[in-house]
């Protein structure tokens, strides 16, 4: 597995990551924990090295699931967890809450969760507008000096923001959602800033959801509580004008004894070299395809293609619903 460095603190992490918050919530029921065990150890034997989850994934769940699966791999791995959301213990939510005592409450419990002395990279899941950034900036940095935190990172924030905190505590990675499906990094002066600092950028949701495997069409179900079911982009009508997207994939995948799936990796892996794509999973097949596609070279001419091609879709659908739209780019 080659490998890529976030930031400017020698973070280094396989060139492709493992998002592990469908094992526990989001796309449906749980993965049975044995398999998903085995299946974040597999990751591991492949060489992926960056395993990234949440404590608001089941919530709590996931963090203990990764914890167990990845202890005996302790030295091998960087564990990449999140704080932000108002949780009770009972799993109920509050909506935001990065206050710096929250941020301690969290960290602690986080660390006993996933097995480790230190988290490795700590992200805020979303920006508080209620606790400024330099707080939060400030309550991290303490948290590094005291051992419990190796590196800092933002997800979904802003320019602005990245920069305010930045200035307080470097960043060496920000969480946005990033691939041909979804572009707003590019467009909102996220990949820009990231450049300028030299913070590393994580891609979640690389494959649109599994939008951009091509295996999602108008005649697809969803289990009752996947969020797809409230999505936008994800409506019937949306996914039928999006399949210009899905062909385009197909078409280049083709030409390049690829899956599409391969091919929407490639792209982002093509971008910038501090761009690290977490793709998730329940599949032993579908890991080896993400896995594979640090192996799928796209030319110069190619991206020129595919983004030629891309530029003439027009997308339907928010990857959002409203409520959740207004929580990113603060």
């Amino acid at each position: 597995m080659q490998k890529r460095t976030l930031g400017t603190d020698g973070l280094d992490v396989s060139a492709i990551g493992y998002g592990a918050m469908g094992l526990s919530s989001g796309y449906g029921p749980a993965a049975d924990r044995g398999d998903a065990i085995a299946l974040l150890r597999a990751a591991v034997e492949r060489g992926v090295t960056l395993f990234d989850t949440a404590e608001a994934y089941g919530p709590f769940t996931n963090e203990e699931l990764v914890g167990e699966a990845l202890a005996p791999f302790r030295d091998q791995v960087v564990i990449a967890t999140k704080f932000g959301f108002g949780i009770h213990a009972d799993g109920t939510r509050y909506g935001l809450d990065s206050r710096p005592e929250h941020i301690r409450a969290v960290v602690d419990a986080s660390l006993a969760r996933l097995r480790v002395d230190a988290i490795d990279l700590l992200f805020q899941h979303r920006v508080d507008r209620n606790v400024p950034i330099e707080d939060v900036a400030g309550t991290v940095k303490a948290l590094i000096a005291a051992g419990k935190v190796r590196h800092f990172g933002l997800s979904e924030a802003s320019a602005p923001t990245i920069r305010r905190a930045h200035a307080v505590l470097p960043l060496a990675a920000v969480q946005s959602e990033y691939s041909l499906w979804t572009r707003d990094p590019e467009r909102n002066g996220v990949l820009a800033t990231c450049e300028e600092l030299g913070v590393g950028f994580v891609p979640f949701t690389p494959l649109g959801a599994g939008f951009l495997t091509g295996k999602i069409d108008t005649t697809t179900t969803f289990s009752a509580n996947d969020f797809r079911n409230i999505s936008p982009r994800f409506g019937a009508d949306a996914r039928g004008a999006n399949m210009a997207l899905v062909d385009l994939l197909t078409r280049v995948a083709k030409e390049k004894q690829a899956t599409p799936a391969q091919i929407a990796l490639a792209w982002l892996l093509a971008q910038k070299p501090w761009i690290v794509p977490i793709p998730g999973t329940t599949k032993r097949h579908r890991l080896d395809e993400n896995v594979a596609a640090v192996d799928v070279h796209l030319t110069a001419e190619d991206l020129r293609e595919i983004d030629r091609a891309a530029s003439q879709i027009e997308l339907h659908g928010a990857r959002y619903p409203d409520q959740l739209l207004k929580l990113v780019g603060r």
